[in-house]
C-alpha cells in the first residue's frame, strides 16, 4: 500500500493541455475514482501515474518518492485495462502467474542481504490460488479465456494484478465491456476486493453510478481540470458548480433560468409565467442576487405529487401537464410542462397519471440549488 501525490501536474500535446494543474493527495488505502465526460483528461492522468505518459510539468510521488522519470516496471503499480488482454493460448492459472514468472522480487538471502530473485514455483502457486479464491474463480484455473464469460475474464485480469501485490492498483474503465447486470455485480465485487486488500486504488470511469458507489472520494473532471474532489454524498448534496450538479445524479438535475425578486421581505424566483418562494433559511444567500438572472437547479427526486408529499406549501406548488411517462416499476419518471418550462420528475408509482393529464407538483425548495448564470458557480 502507498500514498500517491500529484502536485501541479500538467500534460500538454503541443498547444493543447489535456490535464491542467492537477493536484491531489491520495491517502494510503484510499479508493479514488476519477470521473468525467470523454476527453476530460481522466485516463491521461491515470496513465501519467502509471508511467505510460510523460509529465509535461509538475511532480508525481508514490510513497514520497518522485517517480516522474521512473519506467512503469519500477513504480510497483498494477493496471487493469478496459480490454482483458489475456493470453488466449494460456489457461487462467498461467495468465495470472505470467508476470510472477517474468519478474524478480526483493528477497532476503542467507547472509541477511536483500537481492532481487525469482519466486519459487510454490510461492507462485500460493499467490495465484489466494487471488483466485478471493475472486471466486478457483474452479476456473485450468480453463482457457475463450471458455470464460466476460465477468470471469475480468476477474482473471484483476487477479493478474492482485498476485503482484503492488503498492497501487490502477483501473481504466474495467467494467465498460460488460452488460448492465454484470456491471452492477462486478461493482460490488470490486468494493469487496478493496475492503479485503485495503490497497490504494485509482479508478477511472465515465459512469457516475460507478463513481458514486465505489469511491471513498470522487474526483470530477472537465476539460483537464478538477472541478470538485470530495466524498460522494457531498458531491450530490453540495456541488460547487453547475457542471458537477448536472454530472452527478441520475436522472440529471433540472436547470431553469430564473431571476431573484424581493417582495415584502420574502425572496422569490421568477420564471416568467410562474414563480417559487425561496425558503426563509435560504433567503439570505439568494437576496444579494436580487434583480439578477440566476440558474435554478432541483433534482427530479425533489419534485413530488402534492397528494403524497409529507409537507406542502402553496407558494411552492404548481400545476403541471404530463408530456412523457416512463414507468420503471419502482420509480415513475415524468416529463412535466410547468408554465412554459419542462422539468423531469422522479416520483413514486403510487402517482396515477396519464400522458396529457395534469397534477399539482410540489417543489421541495429546501433542496433547491442556485448557480451564477455566467460562471456556473454555486450560490447555494
Amino acid at each position: 500500500m502507498a500514498q500517491v501525490e500529484l502536485d501541479h501536474v500538467w500534460k500538454r500535446y503541443g498547444d493543447f493541455a489535456a490535464v491542467r494543474d492537477f493536484s491531489l493527495r491520495i491517502a494510503d488505502g484510499e479508493f479514488i475514482v476519477l470521473v468525467g465526460p470523454s476527453g476530460c483528461g481522466k485516463t491521461t492522468t491515470l496513465r501519467m501515474v502509471a508511467g505510460l505518459e510523460d509529465i509535461s510539468q509538475g511532480e508525481i510521488r508514490i510513497d514520497e518518492q518522485v517517480v516522474n522519470h521512473l519506467p512503469p516496471r519500477d513504480r510497483d503499480i498494477a493496471m487493469v485495462f478496459q480490454s482483458y488482454a489475456l493470453y488466449p493460448h494460456m489457461n487462467v492459472f498461467d495468465n495470472m502467474a505470467f508476470s510472477l514468472k517474468m519478474r524478480r522480487f526483493p528477497a532476503a538471502g542467507p547472509d541477511g542481504t536483500t537481492a532481487l530473485r525469482k519466486l519459487s514455483h510454490a510461492d507462485i502457486e500460493k499467490r495465484v490460488r489466494q487471488a483466485a479464491k478471493l475472486l471466486g474463480i478457483e474452479d476456473q484455473l485450468t480453463k482457457k479465456p475463450a471458455q470464460l464469460s466476460g465477468g470471469q475474464r475480468q476477474r482473471v485480469a484483476v487477479g493478474r494484478a492482485i498476485v503482484r501485490n503492488p503498492k497501487v492498483f490502477l483501473f481504466d474503465e474495467p467494467l465498460s465491456n460488460l452488460d448492465a447486470k454484470l456491471r452492477v455485480a462486478m461493482r460490488a465485487e470490486l468494493a469487496k476486493l478493496h475492503q479485503a486488500l485495503k490497497s490504494t486504488m485509482i479508478y477511472v470511469t465515465h459512469d457516475q453510478a460507478e463513481a458514486m458507489t465505489l469511491g471513498d472520494r470522487v474526483v470530477v473532471m472537465d476539460k483537464g481540470v478538477i472541478q470538485q474532489a470530495q466524498d460522494p454524498q457531498t458531491l450530490y448534496d453540495h456541488p460547487v458548480n453547475r457542471f458537477v450538479a448536472g454530472f452527478i445524479g441520475s436522472p440529471s438535475m433540472n436547470f431553469l433560468d430564473a431571476s431573484v425578486r424581493m417582495q415584502d421581505s420574502a425572496t422569490f424566483l421568477e420564471f416568467g409565467s410562474f414563480r417559487l418562494r425561496v425558503p426563509e433559511e435560504l433567503g439570505p444567500a439568494a437576496a444579494p442576487h436580487a434583480g439578477k438572472g440566476v440558474v435554478f437547479g432541483i433534482r427530479p427526486e425533489n419534485l413530488h405529487d402534492r397528494l403524497f408529499a409529507q409537507t406542502v406549501r402553496p407558494d411552492s406548488t404548481l400545476p403541471a401537464k404530463v408530456e412523457v411517462k416512463e414507468s420503471m416499476g419502482s420509480d415513475l419518471f415524468l416529463y412535466l410542462k410547468v408554465g412554459d418550462r419542462t422539468v423531469h420528475a422522479r416520483m413514486s408509482p403510487a402517482t396515477k397519471v396519464d400522458v396529457g393529464s395534469t397534477l399539482d407538483v410540489y417543489f421541495d425548495m429546501t433542496k433547491m440549488h442556485l448557480f451564477e448564470k455566467g460562471t456556473g458557480a454555486s450560490i447555494l
